[in-house]
């Protein structure tokens, strides 16, 4: 599993919200093999708004990261990936600019005389240093937050909500997701302990493995490990440890700690003495304020596990409490202001979604995660030419991920896309080209504003935006990490059981 940098926390997440403790006290375990949904909420960032440049370098150390850990090969040192952040920096602001900026989930680091950096670790996959004043008292981010040094240059950017929450889903067996940022991650909220209380949880589809804090949890950057919800023996009187351990490294960050066992509720189905992880220790990327939920749900399928245990659709599935090991995502889109995110367990929500579209594709993936045959790529009907692609679709990674030489030859079909010769691309920001990804013969077209990822200058909405297709190194030269720029254009599901996942067009 893995996440990073402000490019969000590429993370990059989603968020469980249920409705209220007493609906949950009056929802019994059900033996009716009912599917349930969650509705799923959107996470802004807390930080100061950052220059979408930065973001995106983030979002790209995350992702080729990420990469790296999927296909299992040896990915960029954190050095690398602090010396493309910076040369990105010094791009922006030049050589002499000093880039001062508190530690946070979206933090870039600063260079010290000594040309190092600080050996503090984020989300997002570059290092961090504390903060260095101006003799005006004020750094450079809060400076330009109060409208200084404005230029083509300034890296601060407006500051969405940290969270948008999801509507209340239309299926009474589901949960809906809420937003991180601008799209950058998807949470939801279930029940763990005795008494249950709730706990924000970042749904990933491409790890396996299911964590919150422990009551004694330390942060690898000294003290506690945040404002966040924790776990043990003093406030759950069904905590049991089974003094067996546990480590995850992610693209960014890692969690270390013990495996327990607890009653956790999901939507109401109970699953009593479910074995999962609590984290003693945790990278600043997860301990941070900043960070917005208490634990992370992997569901990939639990041979990834590195707790070695069933994931929590797995375990509904063998007590017979879900019909089969399904796991439906619809991400809501903080731009259209629906809001109305879900994650559905145990079957597919056709309200969401035209039956008539639903494609099943075969996982061609023997690790664990969820990846598919790409049939064909075009951008305005023009085919790229790219042919033998497959894709790992990804709930936890914001951008689209692919090879240098395939990102350049999708960006040439885009009229006014330029390379910024670092991994990124730009678009126009009222670009309406609509490039299209097809699996098991059907289409699935992109969003516009979905390739417009975000404005490089917030006052100029008709300039330039960051693309939310990007290239990474790490992989093979047909392999692509396809996350959030592309499943919020589509309805998606994965079958444990079948070895499966299928995608429809929304409705």
């Amino acid at each position: 599993m893995q996440l990073t940098l402000t490019m969000t926390s590429l993370l990059g997440g989603l968020f469980l919200m249920l409705a209220t403790l007493d609906a949950v006290k009056a929802a019994p375990n059900e033996v009716n093999k009912q599917s349930i949904t969650l509705p799923l909420t959107k996470v802004q960032s807390t930080t100061p708004g950052l220059h979408p440049q930065l973001r995106l370098q983030q979002h790209i150390n995350r992702s080729v990261r990420r990469l790296a850990r999927m296909k299992r090969r040896e990915a960029p040192s954190s050095r690398e990936l602090e010396e493309r952040l910076y040369k990105r920096v010094t791009s922006l602001q030049g050589e002499d600019g000093a880039l001062e900026r508190r530690y946070n989930r979206m933090g870039v680091p600063r260079r010290s005389s000594s040309h190092t950096f600080e050996k503090r670790f984020n989300r997002h996959g570059v290092h961090q240093t504390r903060p260095k004043k101006s003799a005006a008292g004020n750094n450079l981010v809060a400076n330009n937050r109060k409208g200084k040094n404005k230029n083509k240059n300034q890296l601060a950017a407006p500051v969405p909500p940290p969270i948008t929450t999801a509507d209340q889903p239309s299926d009474t067996d589901s949960l809906g997701l809420d937003i991180e940022a601008q799209d950058i991650g998807y949470l939801a909220t279930i029940q763990i302990g005795t008494p249950p209380r709730n706990f924000e949880i970042l749904m990933d589809s491409g790890s396996a493995d299911f964590w919150v804090g422990a009551e004694n949890c330390q942060s690898q950057d000294g003290g506690g490990c945040g404002n966040h919800i924790f776990l043990g023996a003093q406030s759950s009187s069904s905590f049991q440890d089974t003094n067996t351990q546990f480590q995850v490294t992610y693209g960014t960050g890692s969690v270390q700690g013990d495996i327990i066992t607890d009653n956790v509720l999901i939507a109401g189905l109970n699953l009593p003495g479910h074995t999962f992880g609590v984290a003693t220790t945790e990278s600043v990327d997860f301990s941070s304020d900043q960070t917005p939920f208490d634990g992370l749900m992997g569901l990939a399928k639990s041979q990834l596990s590195e707790q070695q245990t069933d994931t929590p659709p797995e375990s509904l599935a063998k007590q017979n409490l879900i019909p089969d090991a399904i796991v439906s995502f619809k991400l809501a889109r903080l731009a259209d202001g629906n809001n109305d995110g879900e994650i559905t367990f145990g079957s597919l929500d056709q309200t969401k979604f035209d039956p008539a579209t639903l494609v099943t594709l075969d996982n061609v993936n023997a690790d664990g995660f969820w990846e598919a045959a790409v049939d064909a790529s075009s951008v305005d009907g023009t085919d790229t030419g790219l042919q033998g692609r497959t894709a790992i679709l990804d709930t936890g990674t914001t951008l689209m991920v692919v090879p240098a030489d395939d990102a350049t030859a999708i960006h040439n079909l885009i009229q006014g896309a330029q390379s910024d010769g670092q991994g990124g691309f730009t678009v126009p920001c009222t670009t309406n080209a609509t490039v299209v990804l097809t699996f098991g013969g059907r289409d699935f077209a992109i969003d516009p504003r979905d390739i417009a990822f975000q404005p490089l200058d917030p006052n100029d909405p008709s300039g330039d935006c960051v693309s939310g297709i990007a290239s990474g190194e790490i992989g093979g030269p047909t392999e692509w990490l396809v996350g959030d720029t592309f499943l919020k254009n589509a309805y998606f599901s994965t079958d444990v059981g079948k070895n499966t996942l299928s995608l429809a067009k929304l409705v």
